[in-house]
């Protein structure tokens, strides 16, 4: 078991504000588990449009509205160096002004700022999802997601995982088999179930993603057979036929999967993709083509994309 006394390392990336989502972006290559960012060039808009109320704390409407903060942290296995060295690499290769910090963060500090800028949120028409550590009845008789933030990718926060939630909104119903390419922590196949999914089945190459999405699964109610999650790749560790598949990962590794997704996914099943920046939108989309697929619908939210495809009538 880890000891939550050990240290992690804290990288704090201060950018200007129509600089931190591509700030983001970059910090996202660097971990595979959570990253958080505070923006508060939007606070008053976003505020109302979540709680509907305009009483926010003296403390909040003091924060700098022109600089954004990406907030990173690696564990004590990695070498934060070869970290800073790539975003450093990447932000002046994007020609960003920036200012890097980096600071020990034990464990247990690190989940408890989680708890700081982590709230419940409503996704879509139907779901809620809520951090462990809130409580209360859900409004407008939502399904409750409750999950773990921080310990992999995926807590709903970032737009990409928002818009394919969505998304599941509209193709889930009770017979719905699901396989969770790349699942981080579960969040999409968690959904799913809530959603009325019959099983779910997530993979990814992350150990700590597996051990995360395995607990956040039991947290809400689902165990294997129903939820399971296994470490490796799409062809080591998968077989049968799901009529959803979903990957919410990188264009890379999505176009690499193109290749390989078709034989798994059933004839009329829909393939519903994420992670796909604006500028990787149609090399994305000609690997579909390229691969059999046609494409269903595309939505875009913050220059992040999300396809819905099938396989092409041959």
């Amino acid at each position: 078991m880890e000891n939550v006394y050990e240290s992690w390392t804290e990288i704090k990336i201060t950018v200007s504000s129509k600089d931190v989502e591509t700030a983001g972006n970059i910090a996202n290559m660097t971990v595979p588990y959570g990253i958080y960012i505070e923006d508060y060039s939007a606070l008053e808009e976003e505020t109302l449009e979540i709680a509907h109320i305009d009483l926010i704390g003296e403390e909040l409407l003091n924060k700098d509205r022109t600089k954004g903060i990406v907030h990173i942290y690696i564990n004590p296995q990695e070498n934060p160096l070869e970290a800073v060295s790539f975003i450093k690499e990447r932000l002046e290769a994007e020609g960003l002004s920036y200012c890097i910090e980096t600071a020990d963060c034990k464990t247990e500090d690190w989940v408890n700022n989680w708890k700081k800028y982590y709230h419940s949120m409503t996704i879509g028409k139907k779901l809620l999802i809520r951090p462990l550590w809130e409580s209360g009845p859900s409004p407008d008789g939502r399904a409750v997601l409750n999950i773990e933030p921080g310990l992999a990718f995926g807590t709903g926060s970032h737009p990409t995982t928002r818009l394919c939630l969505e998304t599941l909104e509209e193709y889930i119903d009770g017979n719905s088999k699901m396989l969770d390419i790349g699942c981080g922590s579960g969040i999409l196949s968690i959904a799913a179930l809530l959603l009325g999914a019959k099983s779910a089945l997530g993979v990814d190459i992350d150990k700590l993603a597996v051990k995360t999405a395995l607990a956040n699964a039991a947290e809400n109610g689902f165990y294997p057979p129903v939820f399971n999650a296994v470490e490796g790749n799409l062809s080591d560790k998968v077989s049968g036929k799901y009529n959803v598949i979903a990957a919410n990962i990188v264009a890379d590794i999505i176009m690499e999967f193109n290749t390989q997704v078709g034989e798994f996914l059933e004839e009329n099943g829909v393939y519903i993709t994420g992670g796909i920046i604006e500028s990787r939108k149609d090399e994305v989309a000609a690997s579909f083509e390229k691969n059999g697929f046609e494409i269903v619908s595309n939505r875009e939210d913050n220059g992040w994309n999300v396809f819905v495809c099938k396989r092409r009538a041959k």
